[in-house]
Parts: structure tokens; C-alpha cells; sequence
């Protein structure tokens, strides 16, 4: 099974993090900021400035136009430091070489399950993974590393582009009875700590609108606020699955 690689990325021509651990991933940048971004030495695909908006139609357009080739396409964050799995009580970081094995044999499983999208496991802290369910069926797959198979009809919802991936989760749920997470692996991306990208529009208060917004589409017994974080500006979701599907999984 092909796999293809992308990061999107905006405002970041020297900060591309994702790149310089994984050279393989090319960067998907509006056509006005190419030409900085190639000055950094930057491996990249020109997206038109019309395509531009957000994240979400940004990830459309690679869906819709970069296929070509390819059986599954894995849609990464383009600041991540690592991606990586737990094996005994070893956190092994994936160097190019196991990130794309990784990635080929995933698809596959995907398939072999009759889904269409997976996704990794969005806590690196081996305190949360339990070793007894290393898969999920109907868990969240987080925005940061996302995996579509070539034949999936689902796509991004442009009005969601601060909680697209809990939107993403549960158009899967719903259409393909679930989507795969792989529990025992994870990313680890720097986000919050950063400038360019979706923090030129994240506020508390976008993130208080889109959380409603979501929740409007989705229902109040689906979307529960997560009162957990103590991130000053998360507004996140815990996902409740009434949906019938392969498990009875939460979040």
C-alpha cells in the first residue's frame, strides 16, 4: 500500500520541525509564501492562495488533489517533534525508515477493518496507554496526525477549523461504523508553543464558538466539554459514542 506524507503549514518557513525529523513529509504552503519557504531548503507542494482559509480547507484540497499515487494519504502537523510507540516500558521514536513501515502497515489494518481514516494516540505520557486495549474503534483521532484512506467520501468541515478532528471522528463513526486509533502509538507536536499556523486565529473565545458549534451539530449528549485541562485556552470536547459501532468506547 502507498503511503503519501503532508504538512500542511502557514507563517512557519523556517520553524518547519515536522521536515527536519521526517524529510520524507513535504509541506503544503500557499503559493504567495513559497518562495521563503524553498529559501529554507523547504521540500514542498504549492497549495493556491484561493484554497486558502484554514486548516480545514487546506487538508481538503490535499484529499481532492494529491491522491495521485497513492492508496492512503497521512496528513501531519508541521510541528511535530516526534512520532513514536510504546514497546515494554520503552518509548522508541520512529526514525524515516520505521515512520513509513509504520504508516504502510497501518493502512492496511485500516482496511482489513473495513474503515477508512486512523490515527494515533494523542498522549505520549505512558501513564495513559493501557497495554490491554491497544486499539480503539471509536476514540477521538486527533488534528496533528491523521491518516485517510483513498476511497474514504468524507471530508473536513470548513466551518470547524479549531475542532475539524473531533467533527472528522465522528463523521467516520457514523458513516463507517468507526475509524482506527492505534493506542500504543503517539505524536508528540510542539502546538501552543508556537506562532504561524492555527494560532494566528485560536482564541478562548473561537474556541468557546466552535465548541458550540459542534456541539449544535452533533447534539449535547455527543459532545461534553472536558473540564480536565488546565490549558487556559482549551474549550475541548470529550466525544460520548451513542452511534452503534464496533465497541463501546468513549472519548
Amino acid at each position: 500500500m502507498k503511503v503519501k506524507i503532508f504538512a500542511p503549514s502557514y507563517k512557519r518557513p523556517e520553524k518547519s520541525i515536522t521536515q527536519i525529523k521526517y524529510p520524507e513529509v513535504k509541506l503544503v504552503v500557499r503559493e504567495s509564501e513559497a518562495e521563503e519557504y524553498r529559501e529554507n531548503g523547504n521540500d514542498i507542494v504549492v497549495c493556491p492562495d484561493s484554497a486558502q482559509g484554514n486548516l480545514c480547507r487546506v487538508r481538503n484540497w490535499i484529499l481532492d488533489n494529491l491522491f495521485e499515487g497513492a492508496d492512503c494519504i497521512v496528513i501531519l502537523d508541521d510541528d511535530c517533534k516526534s512520532v513514536g510507540r510504546w514497546q515494554n516500558q520503552d518509548n522508541n521514536k520512529f526514525n524515516s525508515e520505521e515512520l513509513a513501515e509504520f504508516c504502510e502497515s497501518s493502512s492496511i489494518l485500516c482496511e482489513e477493518l473495513g474503515f477508512k481514516h486512523w490515527g494515533l494516540n494523542c498522549v505520549t505520557d505512558k501513564g495513559a496507554y493501557r497495554e490491554y486495549t491497544p486499539f480503539g474503534f471509536l476514540q477521538y483521532i486527533g488534528g496533528p496526525f491523521q491518516a485517510h484512506l483513498k476511497d474514504s467520501e468524507i471530508r473536513y468541515d470548513e466551518s470547524l477549523p479549531l475542532k475539524e478532528d473531533y467533527d472528522m471522528t465522528l463523521q467516520h463513526i457514523k458513516k463507517y461504523d468507526g475509524c482506527l486509533r492505534i493506542n500504543y502509538a503517539h505524536y508528540d507536536v510542539k502546538q501552543a508553543e508556537q506562532t504561524g499556523g492555527c494560532a494566528t486565529y485560536r482564541s478562548l473565545q473561537k474556541e468557546k464558538q466552535q465548541f458550540f458549534a459542534l456541539q449544535k451539530k452533533w447534539g449535547k449528549d455527543i459532545i461534553v466539554r472536558d473540564k480536565t485541562s488546565k490549558r487556559s485556552f482549551d474549550f475541548n470536547p470529550i466525544i460520548k459514542v451513542p452511534i452503534k459501532g464496533r465497541n463501546n468506547g468513549t472519548e
